[in-house]
């Protein structure tokens, strides 16, 4: 079967570096669209990002946010290359950034500088604290907005100090929400012939991220405290337990559950007890049933516990990062893919989460430096 590539003809010009809009175009990229990546003459700062194991202007950091890419060394203070990208900016549908928030107006790289030449432009912006805003100026990065939204003080134990989520999920999350926005604004301006500015911030996505747990304080003043052994609010047993030789992380998430996980235990008496009857009898006595658990979970390992408990239960082992990976799950989801790399290596990368028609999207090894400049140059004398 041909892979469908359900945006291929659309066109990207992206101003960006690091991770959010990176991996933002990505997935545009991966589904077929072109995305042209600007870059300095110095190159996207993530080309540094070590380790180094790839030469010079290259890293392992670099290549898994910029598959499927094209890179173009652009400064639009030249006047030469301002005309490269308004001919680029003509037949594009896109043009996004990660810039702080007064650049875009201050490049001409927003929807009141670009319509004039494309009414259809659809012109998407990441920033940390939003264009509009008084902090429009300030640098920011996800770990400080894990911090002031709230998300550190929800995550770790309650007599540890506030912890950051180990991976960047603000800006993962923060180019997922731009990449909906500017594919939104794009369909629009297909029918309407009038694009717009989309805008995302870090902070704003932060915040958002606080889900149910902010909306208790907004509504009921409640303020969702740190768990021990990183357990839900509201529902036990859901929460890590100790096994003979790790831990396990269960989800009974409802009563159903939990009277099937005691069985599976064998440990049914549980079921009976007054203390353990209900979630809310359970939660009240959360440590209690916590000792008991872990007592009953001790007599086996986290493997032979998974055999018990798999397909049943929802249960899954705590895996370091090596073992995680290594997991032949993976293997059998086809979510690790191999990519040839210029440099004769084969490396290998996360697929793309999404299937199309059963099938992941095809990858290929993020671009050097302006590697495609030569052909976009040829391209716009020709149109001129």
């Amino acid at each position: 079967m041909t892979a469908i590539k359900p945006l291929e003809g659309l066109r990207i010009i992206s101003f960006e570096q690091f991770g959010a809009a990176p991996y933002a175009t990505m997935f545009l990229a991966d589904f077929g669209a072109e995305v042209i990546k600007v870059e300095s003459a110095a190159g996207d700062y993530a080309r540094q990002t070590g380790p180094q194991t790839l030469g010079e202007g290259d890293s392992l950091y670099y290549q898994c946010f910029n598959l499927n890419k094209k890179s173009l060394v652009l400064n639009l203070k030249d006047p030469d290359d301002r005309a490269l990208f308004e001919s680029l900016v003509v037949d594009c549908d896109a043009v996004i950034n990660n810039l702080r928030g007064s650049l875009p107006a201050k490049l001409g790289i927003d929807y009141a500088s670009l319509q004039a030449i494309n009414p259809a432009i659809v012109c998407g912006h990441i920033s940390a604290y939003g264009r509009d805003s008084s902090r429009a100026d300030w640098p920011g990065y996800d770990f400080l907005m894990q911090a002031e939204a709230g998300i550190m003080a929800l995550t770790g134990d309650p007599e540890a100090e506030p912890t950051r989520i180990g991976l960047s999920m603000i800006d993962y999350m923060t180019g997922m929400m731009l990449a909906f926005g500017v594919m939104s604004a794009i369909h629009s301006a297909s029918r309407s012939g009038t694009g717009m500015d989309i805008d995302a911030s870090l902070f704003d996505t932060a915040v958002h991220q606080l889900a149910y747990q902010g909306t208790w304080y907004l509504n009921e003043g409640i303020v969702t405290p740190r768990m021990p052994r990183a357990a839900h609010p509201s529902s036990t047993p859901v929460q890590l337990y100790r096994t003979a030789d790790g831990w396990i992380y269960l989800c009974c998430m409802n009563q159903n559950f939990w009277e099937l996980l005691v069985q599976l235990i064998e440990r049914g008496e549980l079921a009976e007890d007054p203390r353990f009857a209900t979630m809310a009898a359970r939660q009240q006595h959360r440590s209690t049933l916590g000792t008991i658990l872990d007592e009953a979970l001790g007599t086996r390992t986290s493997s032979e516990w998974m055999e018990i408990l798999k397909g049943k239960i929802p249960a899954a082992p705590v895996r370091p990062l090596d073992e995680a990976v290594d997991n032949p799950f993976l293997a059998e989801a086809e979510m690790i893919k191999p990519v040839s790399h210029p440099s004769g290596r084969e490396l290998r990368f996360f697929a793309n989460p999404l299937k199309i028609n059963g099938q992941r999207p095809a990858q290929r090894a993020a671009p050097a430096l302006d590697e495609h400049g030569d052909s976009l140059r040829q391209g716009h004398k020709a149109k001129t």
